[in-house]
């Protein structure tokens, strides 16, 4: 059953809860929604109440204008009241950047989990072009909703343009198309640790709490120094590979890395 509750700005933010136990949230990446974590949510039931959420601008949550990073901070802030005033918290991808800014924030997070902020630290791949967020937004503004998805895909994500197209003409492009809009948010939400340094990353240098930072032995050598870059910054961090797994990871594999690390010394 899906409830809400509200952010600081008034904002309906949709959520399940599921299984029992400690809680957990889990926040997503680029075109996520909370169906997506339901597998995910569904292999840590058993061990805590797990919160899936849609981030602001899709699904059932609501979108208020103007967006800003700050709010999608209290909208976690909302869901960790919400789940008894402190929580576990997992992020993936984009989703683990913002998990990071709230800690960085202060909110109530016992321990946090990342898999795979796609951060660009070095020269291993391209960066993104400095008016990124900008071209998706005018791409967005202009109704190219799917222009603005292929070009998240192309020059983000890094996917060939012909796997793209036959993409675009498949069931999952409608549904990605719909948040379109909220692929600007993700890249408000990366800053400025896109642009080929490992320096941005030293804001996070005050996420003191128990953080396990996780990427996969199938990703490319990008992504894993991107990981590696952040394991250096952080005071209190355990750093994990999960083998033969790419940015997209198996839940039977993810789920007992997250119990192991969420419930050691209980």
């Amino acid at each position: 059953m899906t409830d809400t509750v509200r952010s600081s700005d008034g904002t309906r933010i949709a959520f399940d809860r599921s299984g029992e136990g400690p809680p957990l949230v889990l926040v997503g990446g680029a075109l996520s929604d909370r169906a997506a974590a339901a597998p995910l949510a569904g292999h840590l039931a058993e061990r805590f109440t797990v919160i899936a959420y849609d981030r602001r601008g899709r699904g059932d949550s609501g979108d208020t204008a103007p967006y800003a990073v700050d709010r999608e901070v209290d909208d976690l802030l909302g869901l960790l009241v919400e789940a008894g005033g402190s929580a576990f918290v997992f992020g993936h991808s984009s989703g683990a950047a913002l998990a990071l800014e709230a800690a960085a924030n202060g909110l109530p997070i016992v321990k946090l989990a990342l898999y795979e902020p796609p951060f660009i630290v070095d020269d291993s791949r391209p960066e993104l072009p400095r008016d990124y967020v900008t071209r998706v937004e005018e791409l967005v503004s202009a109704d190219r909703r799917g222009d603005a998805v292929e070009y998240f895909m192309t020059v983000a994500v890094g996917v060939p343009a012909d796997m793209v197209a036959e993409m675009r003409s498949s069931p999952m492009w409608a549904p990605m198309e719909a948040v379109a809009h909220t692929i600007s948010y993700d890249g408000r939400v990366m800053g400025d640790a896109m642009v080929g340094s490992p320096e941005p990353l030293q804001r996070w240098e005050s996420v003191t709490i128990p953080t396990l930072v996780m990427d996969g032995g199938a990703s490319p050598d990008w992504q894993r120094n991107a990981v590696r870059a952040l394991v250096d910054v952080l005071p209190n961090v355990r750093h994990r590979t999960l083998e033969g797994q790419g940015h997209g990871p198996a839940d039977e594999l993810l789920a007992p890395a997250l119990i192991e690390f969420f419930t050691a010394n209980e």
